[in-house]
């Protein structure tokens, strides 16, 4: 659909959030709904995607749509992202952290994940005091660490990290 550069809502600090088109979830509430048609924006290829974010700052959002409908080309963006740029990357998806992990496909993405904000949307859960996420069913979950301890752990936002 389109790239955001410096946006400070898809995750902590500065960011650059690339927003997919496509989404099967069609959670009734939902801010981003014309995203949800797979043939809505532009098709752009991986390279460039990549060429447009060489030319920005910040750690990387991955949002939609939902990008986990295109695992295979997220993939390996993420991974070119993470090899070439250096950059951690946030990943919105209407799946939950245990369908991501079942899936072959999808859960190739999660290697290269900080964070997976996972579940869809409820609109009767919906909170504006919560933390990167709009209804209270979808967790933040530190992907890196729930795959080494083999269960779901939940990021721990700190705005004033010590050094």
């Amino acid at each position: 659909m389109q790239i955001v550069v410096d946006t400070t809502v898809d995750g902590p600090g500065w960011r650059t959030s690339i927003y997919c088109a496509g989404c099967r979830h069609a959670c009734p509430g939902c801010h981003n709904a014309e995203t949800w048609p797979f043939d809505a924006g532009t098709t752009m290829s991986v390279d460039e995607i990549m060429e447009q974010l060489r030319a920005t700052d910040g750690n990387i959002t991955f949002s939609g749509g939902d990008p986990m409908y295109q695992a295979e080309a997220f993939t390996e963006l993420a991974r070119r992202i993470r090899d070439e740029l250096h950059r951690t990357i946030w990943c919105y998806t209407g799946f939950t952290f245990e369908q991501v992990l079942a899936d072959p496909v999808m859960s190739r993405m999660l290697p290269y994940l900080e964070v997976l904000v996972d579940g869809p949307f409820v609109a009767a859960q919906r909170s504006l005091d919560l933390l990167f996420r709009g209804s209270s069913n979808q967790r933040l979950i530190d992907v890196q660490r729930s795959l080494r301890e083999n269960k779901v752990v939940e990021y721990e936002y700190n705005p004033y990290p010590t050094f």
